[in-house]
């Protein structure tokens, strides 16, 4: 019985994770949605940033199951340290965000490209640290996935409407998260 505990534990972390690395691209979302985009380049972004952040993580896991095999128990502490170093990377970037996607014309292939590249990076980072202990490659990948294009194409649509402070607190949330999951995993 403390098996499917431990699967539901994981599940759910998985989970949280995936909304929490799906935080950064609702609020690259929001930002952009606000300066005007078309519909179908929000379903492009959305779709791209989806293949991102099943493409990241799944490279972070072969990576972090590698180190993991190489670091024996010293494992967790250093999934924990990675996911603090991120989290308080997200947060910290948050609050000193200058408008970055001013500069990337999300209207052409490769800005839009370079755009979803830029919000799936940190999901490799969480691959690696999520690598080293998680038995589900495939629920990984997929949840990270849809969690971020939904995410994506919500902050897309609803920076059309709203006002550009709630992008900046969807991302220290995220960080947030990703800070106390560190912390849990060291403790």
């Amino acid at each position: 019985m403390a098996g499917v505990y431990a699967g539901w534990g994981q599940i759910v972390t998985i989970a949280i994770m995936a909304i929490a690395l799906g935080m950064d691209a609702f609020s690259l979302g929001v930002g952009i949605g606000m300066k005007g985009i078309r519909l179908l380049h929000v379903l492009q972004l959305s779709l791209l940033i989806a293949f991102f952040h099943v493409l990241m993580p799944l490279l972070g896991l072969f990576t972090g199951s590698y180190v993991g095999h190489l670091l024996g128990q010293v494992t967790t502490y250093a999934a924990g340290g990675l996911l603090l170093l991120l989290g308080g990377h997200m947060v910290f970037n948050s609050f000193r965000r200058e408008d970055s996607s001013r500069a990337i014309d999300h209207g052409t292939f490769w800005g839009m490209l370079l755009i979803s590249l830029s919000v799936s990076v940190d999901s490799f980072s969480v691959g690696v640290s999520l690598g080293m202990f998680v038995n589900s490659i495939v629920l990984t990948v997929l949840a990270f996935g849809l969690c971020g294009g939904v995410m994506s194409i919500t902050g897309l649509l609803l920076g059309r409407r709203v006002s550009r402070g709630l992008g900046d607190y969807g991302e220290a949330l995220g960080g947030a998260i990703l800070l106390a999951f560190g912390l849990l995993f060291i403790f």
